[in-house]
């Protein structure tokens, strides 16, 4: 079966990698991202929002390959005069990236839409896939910690560099999904959950009324983020055992998602330790954008005959 209208959940570098392999593996408009907000924050008076710009540089091909985050050949002189000026420097935003957040600052102060400004901004980048935001509205992603009081995802994750404990993640706000995403949903052929953190990527999108039902209705695919025990990349290797008192492990994540996904994609060997699912292993680790290619078309083609 060839997908001609797929949905995938994402956040994150490693999300954005593997949406970069689908996009391209898929025919050309197939591919809609449905994207994380819960990461978004106010920064000098800008609205950032990390996981989108994340998806829109990868996808545009323009993004910083080495870090992960952010535009290719940027500089950090806005930055360095924030910090001479004594501002708050512990987020970076690059020269070039600000124009971004200028612009969508802008539209959203005028009443535009996050859904809208994100359109006119993949435009712009040459994006073919379509992007949305989860919502419109703000869904914050908050940390829990063991001792440290209860800390916004980006004084956490960027600021404190992941390191007080978590004792739980919750989300303020209720804002509703987007009629956009809850239709693109409605009319998929699959779901797709990349290798991202399901507790900071995927849970803001699946706690937005609607959604999780509407995507009990499709089959789901979901590829572990957890390799041989370990994270690639990000918090939560360390995550998994302070939230469940469990080793990190792919089967953990499948544990999570439970009942919502039909398939799992696994790195060789982890296979063996998860039941009650139907599990395809690979070879997970995106190394070039070959290796997000063929994990994309491996998964589509798992998924292909799940569904048959």
């Amino acid at each position: 079966m060839t997908f001609s209208r797929v949905v995938a959940l994402s956040g994150g570098v490693g999300g954005a990698r593997f949406l970069d392999g689908v996009a391209r593996a898929l025919p050309p408009g197939a591919l809609t991202a449905v994207v994380n907000t819960g990461d978004d924050f106010t920064h000098l008076g800008l609205s950032i929002c990390p996981d989108v710009d994340t998806v829109m540089y990868t996808l545009a091909a323009v993004g910083d390959e080495e870090r992960g985050w952010g535009l290719a050949g940027e500089t950090f002189a806005a930055m360095e005069m924030v910090r001479r000026y004594g501002g708050p420097d512990w987020f970076n935003l690059g020269d070039r990236d600000l124009a971004t957040h200028l612009l969508r600052s802008e539209a959203l102060a005028k009443g535009e839409s996050l859904t809208a400004v994100t359109a006119r901004l993949c435009a712009a980048l040459g994006v073919g896939a379509r992007v949305l935001p989860m919502a419109d509205a703000p869904c914050r992603t908050m940390i829990e910690t063991v001792a440290d009081g209860t800390l916004p995802f980006q004084q956490w994750f960027v600021g404190r560099r992941a390191q007080p404990a978590v004792r739980a993640v919750r989300f303020e706000g209720r804002p509703p999904a987007t009629r956009e995403v809850l239709d693109a949903i409605d009319a998929c052929e699959l779901v797709l959950i990349p290798p991202s953190n399901p507790y900071v990527s995927i849970d803001p999108i699946l706690s937005l009324d609607g959604v999780a039902a509407a995507i009990a209705n499709k089959p789901v695919v979901a590829v572990s983020p957890i390799l041989g025990g370990r994270a690639v990349k990000g918090p939560l290797g360390t995550m998994i055992p302070q939230l469940t008192g469990a080793a990190a492990s792919a089967s953990a994540v499948a544990r999570h998602y439970g009942s919502l996904l039909r398939g799992f994609v696994v790195e060789r060997g982890d296979e063996r330790d998860i039941d009650g699912i139907a599990v395809r292993a690979t070879d997970t680790l995106m190394r070039t954008r070959d290796d997000r290619l063929r994990l994309a078309q491996q998964t589509l083609a798992f998924a292909s005959e799940l569904v048959a």
